[in-house]
């Protein structure tokens, strides 16, 4: 099976096409330094060529607002066009647990766009809805520091390894379209607050973490359980401690 992965060269891509590789599948990374540019189009006719399946893990390289939503409608839009001519018969999306939930900030809003225009499309289609991988950790801490101090909100979140969620986008693209969400998500549940505090203790960072209910979460106050699946997600097997200590 020829699998195009758009954004193939990146954290999830490159590892979702060395599984897919595995697998004895032909997975061909699509990325601009490939040649391949969804925003212009360019490359696209050529490398969905005879593909069955194109999986889009790809990522905005801005994340001011306007930007990233000119980025997932134009790059969504190009992607299934050129699908629908190409004659690929199941289109992949990754995108995030809560994305509905968390309209408050621009980056969510864009990729519930993304996820309108491939449902509206007609092409047969898969949207792997992942929980906040542990590598995004440190983005998060980061997102919520006023210098020394971290605010956070005590709300449930199940982090994910990266490879787990290659896995899981590897396992949906080769089976059938659901045409519908499959949601994944770590083994462990954590308040959101005391997962940051562990892994800034694990660095020995001397940041602060300060529990606030009302502190928000890239833009929106959170409710007890905005990031968390629900109760029919697939449970992956890597625990955060395990991952963790393995960084230190």
């Amino acid at each position: 099976m020829k699998v195009v992965v758009i954004g193939g060269t990146g954290l999830i891509g490159s590892k979702l096409v060395a599984k897919l590789d595995e697998h004895g599948h032909q997975a061909v990374p699509a990325a601009p330094n490939t040649g391949v540019n969804t925003l212009t189009g360019e490359g696209l006719a050529e490398v969905l060529k005879d593909a069955q399946v194109v999986v889009d893990v790809s990522n905005s390289p801005s994340f001011a607002d306007d930007a990233v939503m000119e980025f997932f409608r134009t790059s969504t839009t190009n992607l299934l066009k050129a699908e629908a001519h190409a004659g690929v018969t199941h289109h992949v999306a990754l995108s995030v647990v809560g994305t509905e939930r968390l309209q408050g900030s621009g980056y969510f809003r864009a990729k519930q766009a993304q996820e309108e225009l491939i449902k509206a499309s007609g092409m047969p289609y898969s949207i792997v809805h992942a929980t906040q991988f542990f590598e995004f950790v440190k983005g998060i801490a980061a997102e919520a520091t006023d210098g020394d101090t971290v605010r956070l909100a005590p709300v449930g979140i199940r982090p994910i390894y990266s490879d787990d969620v290659a896995a899981a986008v590897g396992r949906t693209a080769v089976g059938a379209p659901v045409n519908g969400v499959v949601e994944v998500a770590g083994p462990d549940t954590f308040q959101l607050d005391e997962l940051i505090r562990e892994a800034l203790a694990a660095k020995n960072d001397p940041r602060t973490v300060v529990t606030d209910p009302h502190a928000t979460y890239f833009g929106t106050e959170l409710e007890e359980t905005t990031l968390l699946p629900g109760p029919d997600a697939q449970t992956a097997g890597t625990r955060f401690s395990d991952w963790l200590a393995r960084q230190v």
